[in-house]
């Protein structure tokens, strides 16, 4: 004897419902991934900054050390920090320039810095600024 037994139908496949929740999750996803791609990015371009002032830094110490000038002292013959650092063969070899599209202001200056003192800093046009958290040991 054979018993009639309903036969359940599987749909194969997913609900509208079930495909919008998914493609919201993964455009969370993605956003999330975005975000973070740009802090990375701003941190990046912040750390590049910060390391183009301290090659600069480092370039007029070496100067005012190869020439026997004391901090605070100025480049003779009124030079600029171009004449004499920034050039093929010389300290460093092109202007150090902002990763991050900022300008950087303090460069034409002709003193040699104290010790701990910023040769340079970067300035943005939103007021921002990449400065280092501590300078002592520049």
């Amino acid at each position: 004897m054979k018993i009639n037994t309903p036969r359940i139908k599987v749909r194969a496949g997913m609900t509208l419902l079930e495909l919008t929740v998914v493609i919201l999750v993964l455009l969370s996803l993605i956003s999330i991934l975005f975000i973070g791609a740009n802090a990375w990015k701003k941190s990046s371009d912040r750390a590049g900054c910060i390391m183009n002032v301290r090659n600069a830094q480092q370039a007029i110490r070496g100067y005012a050390n190869m020439f026997g000038l004391s901090p605070g002292a100025t480049i003779p013959g009124g030079k600029t920090r171009y004449d004499v650092i920034v050039g093929p063969g010389l300290f460093l070899a092109k202007a150090p320039v902002c990763p991050g599209a900022g300008t950087y202001v303090g460069q034409n200056l002709t003193t040699i810095p104290l010790g701990g003192q910023v040769l340079m800093q970067c300035d943005f046009s939103n007021g921002t600024n990449h400065l280092p958290s501590g300078t002592g040991d520049w």
